[in-house]
């Protein structure tokens, strides 16, 4: 399947303006490059930073971007560590950052890669192929207990504890061919008729075990906010309600300020508004978008503008580089 970047137009729609006198936009998920061509085409005067964990993905962005790669540098890295890589290049302030998240089309449709419960392969499942931890650890060595967590807090199955004792009676399981059969036969026969394939969320969890996906966007939305300069844009994209909440969560109380008890009589936290949201509601693709691209049907779309709290002042040196 030809990769699609998914509610391209909205991203590019929201983050243009921010763009329309120059400056840095960081896509902090590169990908194969798909929405960063797009806005590197509306926005002639930005410049564009894209990081990813996967080097294939990366090599493949560089040819892509190549008509653009005077205004183009890619980074081998973790979007959890937004911030070093900005101080590395020595960018002081973005006018933009985009985060699309979970795993993108090319991953999924690389057997190899282990991602998929759909093809038969070895149980990888790593963004950066370097990382320590595989999913064939994970379904392996971890215990009943530990491996029920995982099932249960990130693919928010309600058979977990089924599936764990199954995969521990099934051990060693060497496949994602096999993982999912086993997944599947462990889940009552009535519900495996509705909801899409059995083993979608136990392989959604695993996935995001191996590559700790949760820590790295807590650690992204805060490192992106703090790097934006006046009215720049944060654009992120979710697949799941763990990473929708977090994002939604996050934007809002960036928004509010304020985080003390409603019953304090005065603040105490200095807490101070950050953000202004843009998306009240998440946006959602088309029928027409998930007609031709099926897998962005679980997509939503949150964006927030960055404004500044009233303690703070603009550097010179941000100033100058947004």
């Amino acid at each position: 399947m030809e990769h699609q970047p998914v509610l391209a137009g909205a991203v590019v729609d929201i983050l243009r303006p921010a763009l329309e006198g120059g400056g840095i936009v960081v896509d902090a998920t590169l990908g194969r490059a798909g929405h960063a061509l797009r806005l590197l085409a509306e926005a002639p005067a930005a410049e564009l930073v894209g990081i990813d964990r996967d080097p294939e993905a990366l090599e493949e962005s560089r040819l892509i971007l190549a008509p653009h790669r005077h205004r183009v540098r890619l980074v081998h890295d973790d979007f959890a560590r937004l911030a070093p890589v900005l101080e590395r290049l020595g960018i002081a302030s973005v006018r933009g950052v985009l985060l699309d998240l979970g795993v993108s089309s090319p991953q999924l449709d690389a057997a190899r890669r282990g991602f998929s419960f759909r093809h038969d392969g070895p149980l990888d499942m790593r963004m950066d192929p370097s990382g320590r931890l595989t999913a064939h650890e994970v379904v392996n060595d971890y215990t009943v207990e530990r491996l029920t967590r995982v099932i249960k807090d990130y693919g928010e199955e309600r058979f977990a504890a089924r599936i764990a004792r199954a995969i521990d009676r099934a051990r060693p399981v060497e496949s994602t061919g096999a993982l999912a059969e086993i997944v599947r036969e462990a889940i009552p026969a009535a519900t495996r008729r509705t909801g899409g394939h059995p083993a979608r969320r136990t392989f959604q969890a695993l996935r995001i075990e191996v590559n700790d996906e949760l820590r790295a966007l807590e650690a992204a939305l805060p490192a992106a906010v703090d790097s934006l300069a006046a009215g720049g844009r944060i654009v992120a994209i979710s697949y799941h309600s763990l990473e929708d909440r977090r994002v939604k969560t996050f934007f809002n109380d960036e928004a509010n300020g304020c985080v003390c008890p409603p019953d304090f009589p005065v603040c105490a936290c200095g807490a101070e508004a950050r953000l202004r949201v843009l998306t009240r509601r998440p946006l959602r693709p088309s029928s027409e978008e998930t007609a031709g691209n099926p897998r962005a049907s679980s997509a939503r779309l949150r964006a927030a503008e960055r404004i500044l709290a009233e303690s703070e002042t603009v550097p010179e040196a941000q100033r100058r580089s947004a």
